[in-house]
């Protein structure tokens, strides 16, 4: 895969793709049916995205609280994953913000990119202030011979599968139901940082990440899978608290995670750590003692869950 932030001056190869638009945060499994709609439209073509970082939202409403489920490195990753070749992320800033619809498919989609097939869902809107819809691309892309496929919502009993729903699954404490929806995990990644070592002196030492642009899922105690970028390949069992610590005090949530039967220095390291299991909520102890019970009867939870024989 190449990743490229300008749509201007692009080498050969990286133009006249099959691309599907959208800001993909968390490339659910509604995402994955445009992809592949995308590759059955041109399968002799190269598979392209049309992404924007950061998110249009974080942009016009900075003083929100994150929201993202997939941060730009995440979203690269996964989409790799499912055999895309090209992702152009463009910024989005005010120049891009500012630009008009038709600019957008003329300077960018037409004169930068090269577009032969374009792949996009009902309501994918573009251009300044939203200035273009569905109508205006397929009476454009006719125009200038380019195919086009809108693909249907992806939807399921409960409705539409959508980023904002499974935010609010997360938000809920269902990532066995948000997993079901994104067709894989829900993870947090990021660098492991230092802590106040609370963890090891309770018997459980912890690799913990700030949140940063990460939705905050329910505060609590989950099961949880780690993998290391530089050992991509083994994956990790272990438990993890999410949230401001009540018993301890913290003015900033994070994650700490307890990884089973590991003891390597992970310091500064990548790490991105997969939520399988809601245990219990955050909860203030009266004594580090209590605490320490509890951190005990979730390892063991979470030991069950995963179906490892091990006791703490």
């Amino acid at each position: 895969m190449k990743v490229f932030r300008t749509w201007r001056d692009l080498p050969i190869s990286a133009r006249g793709a099959v691309v599907a638009l959208g800001n993909f945060d968390g490339i659910h499994l509604g995402h994955v049916s445009l992809l592949r709609a995308a590759h059955s439209a041109r399968p002799d073509l190269p598979l392209a995205v049309v992404t924007f970082e950061p998110h249009p939202r974080e942009y016009f409403r900075p003083d929100d609280p994150p929201f993202r489920l997939t941060l730009a490195n995440e979203k690269v990753g996964v989409l790799s994953d499912y055999g895309v070749n090209l992702v152009y992320e463009l910024p989005f800033n005010e120049a891009l913000s500012n630009l008009s619809a038709d600019h957008f498919l003329e300077n960018v989609l037409l004169e930068g990119l090269g577009v032969r097939h374009i792949c996009c869902g009902p309501d994918f809107a573009f251009g300044h202030r939203r200035g273009g819809d569905v109508d205006r691309l397929t009476k454009w892309s006719e125009a200038h011979g380019i195919g086009l496929t809108v693909v249907p919502a992806l939807s399921d009993a409960k409705g539409q599968i959508s980023s904002s729903r499974i935010r609010r699954l997360l938000q809920d404490g269902y990532p066995e139901e948000a997993r079901a929806e994104l067709g894989r995990p829900w993870s947090i990644s990021g660098t492991v940082c230092h802590g106040e070592k609370r963890g090891r002196l309770l018997g459980f030492p912890t690799a913990n990440l700030v949140l940063g642009q990460h939705l905050e899922p329910a505060r609590g105690v989950y099961a949880v899978t780690v993998r290391m970028e530089n050992q991509a390949e083994v994956e990790f069992q272990g438990v993890a608290n999410i949230g401001l610590r009540p018993t301890i005090g913290s003015a900033v949530s994070r994650l700490e995670a307890h990884i089973f039967d590991f003891n390597q220095d992970i310091y500064c390291e990548n790490i991105a750590v997969s939520l399988h299991k809601f245990i219990r909520l955050e909860h203030k102890f009266s004594s580090l003692d209590d605490l320490k019970l509890q951190i005990r009867a979730d390892a063991d939870f979470a030991c069950q869950f995963f179906s490892i024989s091990k006791k703490f």
